[in-house]
């Protein structure tokens, strides 16, 4: 997150919009891969914000090894959010707008090990059986992937 982290050095913690992706990644059993997060200690999916100069699928394909070492073979965007829905205020204290691109992989290779500095634990969920703790700017998403495929 370096370009976040220096405009943070400007603006501290003030409410910024920030641009990013996500990765729906579904495993042969249709299982819905999520990260247990450091820093809110909520599941969620891979992902996180643009770097200068990145389009929003490098930025999911680094986003997805960076935290699960899952290399995406075929991304396909599902939807880009914005709005209200997807304010968020970390535990500790910046304030985002989220802009996100959303996309589903269901092909990738890879060894699944976890990002160690944001990612405290990785597993695959039934979409009938996701835990309650979901980080709050997934939720939607989430619910929105799921209505889709049933």
């Amino acid at each position: 997150m370096g370009y976040i982290m220096e405009l943070r050095k400007l603006v501290g913690s003030r409410p910024l919009i920030m641009v990013g992706a996500c990765v729906i990644l579904l495993n042969n059993e249709k299982e819905i891969l999520l990260q247990l997060r450091n820093d809110n200690k909520c599941w969620g999916l891979a992902g996180g914000s643009l770097e200068l100069g990145e389009t929003l699928e490098q930025v999911a394909k680094r986003e997805l090894f960076e935290e699960t070492g899952l290399v995406a073979k075929r991304l396909e965007l599902f939807h880009v959010y914005s709005g209200e829905e997807f304010y968020y205020k970390y535990p500790h204290g910046d304030e985002v707008y989220n802009v996100v691109s959303v996309y589903i992989c269901s092909e990738f290779e890879g060894e699944l090990r976890r990002g160690e500095n944001e990612v405290q634990a990785l597993k695959f969920f039934k979409l009938d059986a996701l835990p309650q703790n979901i980080n709050p700017p997934d939720v939607p998403i989430i619910n929105e992937y799921i209505s889709s495929v049933y």
